[in-house]
């Protein structure tokens, strides 16, 4: 325990953000750092619990934070660097984008704010790549093993990472022009600049991990290649089928998943070329279905366009503004939370379905939407809803995004060559080992669980590089 009194005397400090105004006329980074004094002070907040529930019932990848938050307290970052990357080898990702379920499990916030352990996090790596602590350490003997990693999104990284770190031989196969998967290609660079990706797979790369991007596995190599050259092959492709809307109308044009739109946006940044016409919302009213992440990612992204205005419907009813009954802490706390891009200028409306669309000349110019009611289990959480009768209404809109989540894996005519199996969510199906039906095949991470936090795919990827290890080991 750093400073015994700090949870008492120092009061919490949580991100800042650029000033709205300035921050809607680019991409960059929208969140700023705490100083180094201020990480340190934050850190003396930590009470070093008997049971760190940070650790074992937040954080999926199970990081030491009271060890590393008396470190940086006590000024020795490269110590405390050194136990974080024990456990995380991507704090720069997890540190921008995760939603830090370890913070919702600190016990200082059972009566107060929680410790600010994601912004000490980003500040620990971002130290350690400044002050030259993180360097290149290919491994000083190799096997006679080799992996094929499909995909190079958190799952695919995180596996191919730690399978070198074994000694292992490892080629990470990426059908888009760079690697970085859902890193790169959904996340929005105000989020998470892909300049914090490319330095980490250039880092990847000097230990010795061998990229081959824009080649399309099923398409450029054939399955049966893959199986005979390489010992052990990891598919990490994620959970990219999209939600549909059946509704009247959907065929409008103007009316776009959502990925598409952002993954585009991602491309025209980084001076790719575009895969279809361009998407814009210059002065145009967009909604958005669906109130999660990726919505979010949308309106912001929507404000920077120059959007006349953004609206997000969410068939949901509003969370509570405090945490649940039914998330009791150390649970991930079931309440209201509102993004940096939703602060920026969007209305958010709650208990919507939208039953049609309606358009002229083709294009989407309005939705036909009803009211919902929900009925809530007596600790608060909704169980079912149903219509309101005579509810109905219309939301103008020229443009439409729909962020309804994802249904799984991408069954294309190219991943059919694997022959794997699949459950019954549409996900990759796999043993308690991440051994899928074929031999000396594996998966991992949303390609296995269904879209999920970039931690759990981390988290993912490191326990099935544990399992492809022992599989090469023995075999």
């Amino acid at each position: 325990m750093g400073n015994p009194r700090g949870f008492l005397d120092i009061e919490f400090k949580g991100p800042e953000y650029r000033d709205i105004e300035e921050r809607l006329k680019d991409y960059e980074e929208v969140e700023l750092r705490l100083s180094e004094n201020e990480i340190r002070e934050q850190a003396g907040r930590c009470m070093d619990c008997g049971i760190p529930f940070c650790h074992g019932c937040g954080c999926p990848l199970e990081n030491l934070i009271p060890e590393w938050n008396d470190l940086v307290y006590n000024g020795y970052w490269e110590n405390a660097l050194r136990i974080l990357l024990s456990t995380n080898d991507f704090p720069e990702f997890t540190g921008r984008v995760c939603p830090a379920p370890c913070e919702t499990a600190c016990t200082v916030g059972l009566n107060g704010e929680p410790v600010s352990i994601r912004q000490i996090e980003i500040e620990l790596v971002e130290k350690g790549f400044k002050e030259g602590y993180l360097k290149p350490s290919p491994p000083k003997n190799r096997t006679d093993k080799k992996v094929a990693v499909i995909g190079s999104g958190p799952a695919g990284l995180a596996v191919a990472d730690k399978l070198n770190k074994f000694g292992h031989e490892v080629t990470v196969y990426e059908r888009d022009l760079y690697a970085g998967g859902l890193l790169r290609y959904g996340i929005p660079d105000f989020k998470l600049s892909k300049s914090v990706v490319q330095r980490r797979i250039n880092f990847m790369i000097q230990e010795g991990i061998k990229f081959e991007t824009n080649v399309d596995i099923g398409r450029d190599i054939s399955a049966e290649y893959l199986q005979k050259r390489f010992d052990a092959i990891c598919l990490a492709c994620g959970a990219k089928a999209p939600r549909d809307l059946n509704a009247q109308g959907r065929e409008l044009n103007g009316i776009y998943f959502a990925m598409d739109f952002l993954s585009q946006q991602n491309r025209i940044i980084n001076n790719e070329p575009i895969l279809r016409d361009k998407i814009s919302v210059k002065d145009k009213r967009v909604v958005v279905i669906g109130g999660g992440d990726t919505g979010s990612d949308c309106v912001g992204t929507s404000n920077r366009h120059g959007a006349l205005s953004v609206t997000q419907i969410e068939i949901m009813p509003m969370p509570p503004i405090n945490r649940s009954d039914a998330t009791p802490w150390p649970l991930w706390s079931y309440k209201l939370r509102n993004s940096s891009s939703q602060k920026e200028g969007c209305d958010r409306i709650w208990n919507i379905m939208t039953k049609s669309f309606e358009g002229e000349n083709g294009i989407v110019k309005r939705i036909n939407a009803v009211k919902v009611e929900w009925e809530f289990s007596e600790e608060g959480l909704p169980l079912s809803m149903k219509e309101i009768s005579g509810s109905e209404f219309i939301i103008e809109a020229d443009a439409v995004f729909i962020a309804m989540g994802f249904t799984g894996v991408e069954q294309n005519k190219q991943l059919a060559q694997f022959k794997t199996n699949y459950d019954k969510r549409g996900n990759l199906e796999v043993n308690g080992l991440g051994r899928t039906s074929i031999d000396k095949m594996f998966a991992c991470g949303d390609a296995v669980s269904g879209a999920s936090l970039v931690v759990r795919a981390l988290k993912s990827g490191k326990d099935i590089a544990i399992s492809i290890n022992n599989y090469l080991t023995m075999s």
